[in-house]
């Protein structure tokens, strides 16, 4: 868990947060042990900026990783309040991660809030729903 921490942590400087000043960053963790890490890329034209969680998954499956690979991410922020996912990353990591992968809050006092894929998004829409 350190190592994601550490490893979220190095990567907010690289956050593109011009616009809201908000830095978040996740680190996902395979089960190979690699780390693959993602930050917000904000844009002008404010619907097409990208959450952390979003860019490091995004990463992953365009190197091959698929959803059986991911055992957990972890969040974090410059913020002493824990931060969750929004909603549309809340889709996609219920997608693209495995229902019981865990899913690590950190604040900036180093706490940590863990919870289960699954349960960030309840009712979830899947693929049966098409």
């Amino acid at each position: 868990m350190n190592k994601l921490y550490d490893e979220a942590k190095k990567a907010l400087k690289n956050s593109y947060s011009k616009y809201s000043n908000f830095k978040v960053a996740a680190a996902l963790k395979l089960k190979n042990g690699e780390v693959i890490i993602g930050v917000n890329v904000e844009n002008a034209s404010f619907g097409l900026s990208n959450c952390a969680e979003r860019s490091a998954l995004f990463t992953a499956y365009s190197r091959g990783v698929r959803k059986e690979d991911i055992v957990e991410i972890l969040i974090t922020t410059e913020q002493d309040e824990f931060i969750s996912p929004c909603g549309a990353c809340r889709q996609v990591m219920n997608e693209l991660m495995p229902a019981d992968a865990l899913v690590h809050m950190t604040n900036n006092k180093g706490e940590i809030k863990t919870v289960l894929n699954k349960d960030l998004l309840p009712y979830a829409f899947s693929e049966d729903d098409l």
